[in-house]
């Protein structure tokens, strides 16, 4: 079934943007259809070449689906359900047409209690019953017996690196130590070897996995159309961000935030801090965001390049768009109550899933 649903264009009274955001008005009317229903605490969302999908649930299972037949798919790793941790990101290899390899993060038990964000491939199997070769790529150290901020976005970069983003599992001060990967974003390879050009290849009590540092909770993750990463991450009271990536770089959590602790205390040393880079876009009250996509413009041409962010606790899909960086419409519905995850199909809709609905659903002209 499907509806029509309306976008309403953001005025940004009370969201504290670094800019000013202008109204720019766009397309009025869309249509929303379901294409995976009756899910439990779905997280991450892989639309399939040739139609059909696989999605996560956080509680361990990971399911296909294609014209309306469903089936839980087998071989999965050992999964830590605590708190926000459980079976998280789920994304296909950019050669899954050919080799059928996709890439799973999830909360990895470890040794003496606690979980840790780890990252795995495997291929799946012909009749999508199975996965077959799974490999564990990555596994985060330390880890915590904390049960928040695990992070786990993974995106494949366009030289075939895998990056993952990792939070700091509410130990703020690991953000800034690299000897950990606590409030991090990480780069493998996709053997889970490290690329001998990653930042910190050589220094001495840095893990060389670290890619970028300064993290809270970065719950989307996303390519822009020249292969650049863009992350956008959890704040504490406001806060919350949209950052591009760059190589090595420090985000400042949290010696630097623009929000406040939930105390009413403030963090660290202020908004800004030499050295620490500053968020593309920011939001002040916080919106908790959750999955990121670039747009492509397959089916809105109008909308290339633009950025779309899930927001879990206000119930839309945030479009960003322009230089500098505004949010400058809210896709608000029934069907984007607490979105987790929003990516773009083969077909060029947009995808997103719905964690209170329990549905996955796909946006069209």
């Amino acid at each position: 079934m499907t509806s029509a649903i309306h976008i309403t264009t953001a005025t940004l009274i009370g969201f504290g943007s670094i800019h000013a955001a202008a109204a720019v008005n766009a397309q009025d009317s869309l249509t929303i259809t379901p294409v995976a229903e009756g899910l439990e605490a779905p997280w991450g969302v892989a639309p399939l070449p040739g139609g059909g999908l696989l999605v996560t649930e956080k509680a361990g299972r990971l399911i296909h689906e294609k014209d309306g037949a469903r089936h839980e798919i087998s071989g999965l790793p050992e999964v830590a359900v605590v708190g926000q941790g459980g079976l998280l990101d789920i994304t296909l290899a950019q050669d899954f047409d050919q080799s059928r390899v996709l890439f799973l993060t999830y909360a990895k038990p470890q040794e003496g209690g606690g979980a840790g964000t780890a990252l795995a491939s495997a291929r799946l199997s012909e009749d999508a019953s199975t996965l077959e070769d799974l490999t564990e790529l990555f596994a985060m150290k330390p880890g915590s017996n904390g049960g928040q901020h695990f992070g786990s976005r993974v995106v494949e970069a366009p030289d075939g690196t895998l990056l993952v983003t990792i939070g700091e599992r509410g130990d703020r001060p690991a953000a800034q130590d690299r000897s950990t990967h606590n409030g991090s974003i990480i780069r493998v390879n996709r053997d889970g070897s490290i690329p001998d050009d990653n930042p910190f290849l050589d220094m001495p009590d840095v893990l060389p996995e670290i890619w970028s540092y300064g993290h809270r909770n970065p719950q989307g993750a996303g390519l822009d159309l020249k292969g650049r990463l863009w992350v956008s991450e959890h704040g504490a009271k406001g806060g919350d961000e949209v950052n591009r990536i760059t190589k090595g770089a420090n985000y400042g959590w949290p010696v630097i935030s623009y929000g406040e602790h939930y105390s009413g205390a403030k963090i660290g040393e202020g908004s800004e801090k030499e050295g620490m880079e500053q968020p593309e876009f920011y939001w002040d009250p916080s919106i908790a965001p959750a999955g990121l996509m670039v747009y492509s413009g397959a089916q809105f041409p109008e909308w290339k390049g633009d950025i779309f962010v899930g927001s879990l606790k206000f119930d839309y899909i945030a479009r960003l768009s322009g230089d500098p960086l505004e949010e400058v419409q809210q896709i608000k519905t029934e069907e984007t109550a607490r979105v987790r995850d929003v990516v773009e199909g083969p077909e060029g809709g947009i995808w997103f899933i719905s964690e209170t609905n329990g549905t996955v659903n796909r946006i069209t002209p």
